[in-house]
């Protein structure tokens, strides 16, 4: 059964459009969190460049998976502050004590998401698009971290379960790319669920739930959103891997179908 949103709601009711002036501060204070947020990534970044040579592989991606949530938390720190963010995702932090591998599943309606989830859990790493892996502000980090990149299904498949033996909660979106809206999901692929049927380990979905257009597909992230970007995370039922995973695919589909529907 659906939690009641009625928190949400209040956190989601709309903000009345500012006069210019407010409007024109408003803007440079988000430009300047954003601002902050690449100059975080690129630091350390910068460092993960130097520490990838000298760390072993097992020891350097733990400490590189500690590190990006420790920059994410601190950016979200800095956004809530600011007035112009509301995310909530304590409900996750749960998650934290739970021993072993974990595919940690979600919607994926804004490129936030990500960072809303990895922030709450030091152990996690993502599936993420190869071309994500290569960019200047995550490649260095996500490489030392051990993301996984999706270019080639085959090797997405071997080196996300490796990750996952190794005791990783692995942040995966089974919709391969931003959901068409916040309330809608493209269809799941079905190599999420046999990564947990060859790793044998739960698959946990986390529903993400927000009114805000920002970082959906095809919102650039300069474009102003309407304020405040208000982004919700809860716990959705954990799935058990063992047998098809045709079959558990369908399920968790028609399971996050039916938990965003209006």
């Amino acid at each position: 059964m659906r939690p009641d949103s009625a928190d949400f709601d209040v956190l989601a009711q709309p903000v009345a459009r500012p006069m210019l002036p407010v409007r024109v501060v408003l803007a440079a204070w988000f430009f300047l969190l954003l601002a902050l947020l690449g100059a975080m990534s690129l630091g350390w970044n910068a460092l993960a460049l130097l520490f990838r040579p000298v760390l072993p592989a097992r020891f350097a991606r733990r400490i590189g998976r500690t590190a990006i949530s420790d920059v994410y938390r601190g950016f979200w720190a800095c956004a809530r502050w600011s007035g112009l963010m509301r995310m909530d995702a304590e409900s996750l932090d749960v998650l934290r004590t739970v021993p072993g591998g974990m595919l940690i599943a979600a919607n994926h309606p804004s490129m936030l998401d990500a960072m809303m989830i990895v922030a709450r859990l030091p152990r996690s790493a993502c599936v993420m698009k190869g071309a994500l892996r290569r960019n200047p502000f995550l490649g260095p980090g996500a490489v030392l971290a051990g993301y996984v990149a999706n270019d080639a299904t085959r090797t997405m498949i071997r080196d996300s379960v490796a990750r996952l033996q190794e005791g990783c909660q692995l942040v995966v979106f089974p919709e391969g790319t931003r959901s068409p809206s916040p309330r809608r999901i493209h269809p799941f692929s079905r190599s999420i669920a046999l990564i947990a049927h060859r790793a044998a380990v739960p698959i946990q979905a986390v529903v993400i739930e927000t009114d805000s257009p920002y970082l959906a597909k095809g919102w650039p992230v300069w474009k102003i959103p309407p304020f405040p970007i208000v982004f919700r995370a809860r716990l959705g039922e954990r799935f058990d891997a063992a047998g098809d995973p045709e079959a558990l695919s369908a399920r968790m589909e028609d399971y996050f179908r039916r938990e965003l529907r209006p």
